[in-house]
């Protein structure tokens, strides 16, 4: 019976699994952008890698959305929101000690928005490949998808917001 309504629910709505695919590879070129980013960063190969391992993972998805069933998959994608939910926590504790509101003005504060924007997608496509993609999971993968790119090209054309940034933030692109 599952099995069936399952199958009525992949007629009706076929673009869905589409658009699921396209949201991952988007995620993958945001990722494998902010890696690129980095490079100019103090602490470069340690932010390269955590924007990597989701930009590979995303790509994964994006090409073979049952990817995320392999025990590989879920054991990397596991590990790296472990770590980064342990970065998230020190981060965020910093940020709220100093009581930081302007969090896109201080390099933690962009690290910590990172570092969300990463759990949040990988915990996001974990088990997507299980049963089809619903309404409410594109949905949110629509929204986490458009956001970063919508942010990024704001700040880039307000270069006032840039302003306070140290160097190596300004010369990447």
């Amino acid at each position: 019976m599952v099995e069936v309504c399952n199958e009525e629910k992949r007629k009706k709505e076929p673009w869905l699994p589409v658009v699921w695919q396209i949201c991952n590879a988007v995620m993958s070129l945001f990722f494998a952008l902010a890696s690129y980013v980095q490079i100019n960063d103090p602490d470069a190969g340690l932010w390269m890698v955590g924007y990597g391992v989701p930009a590979v993972l995303s790509a994964s998805v994006g090409f073979r959305p049952h990817v995320t069933e392999t025990l590989t998959w879920r054991r990397v994608a596991d590990l790296h929101v472990m770590i980064c939910s342990t970065v998230i926590s020190m981060l965020g504790w910093k940020l709220y000690s100093q009581n930081i509101t302007q969090i896109f003005q201080q390099e933690e504060g962009r690290e910590f928005s990172g570092l969300v924007l990463t759990t949040v997608w990988l915990l996001l496509c974990r088990h997507s490949g299980r049963a089809p993609v619903g309404m409410l999971r594109v949905s949110t993968a629509v929204a986490i998808a458009v956001f970063p790119i919508v942010a990024w090209l704001y700040y880039y054309i307000n270069k006032e917001l840039r302003s306070n940034w140290p160097s190596h933030c300004k010369t990447a692109i």
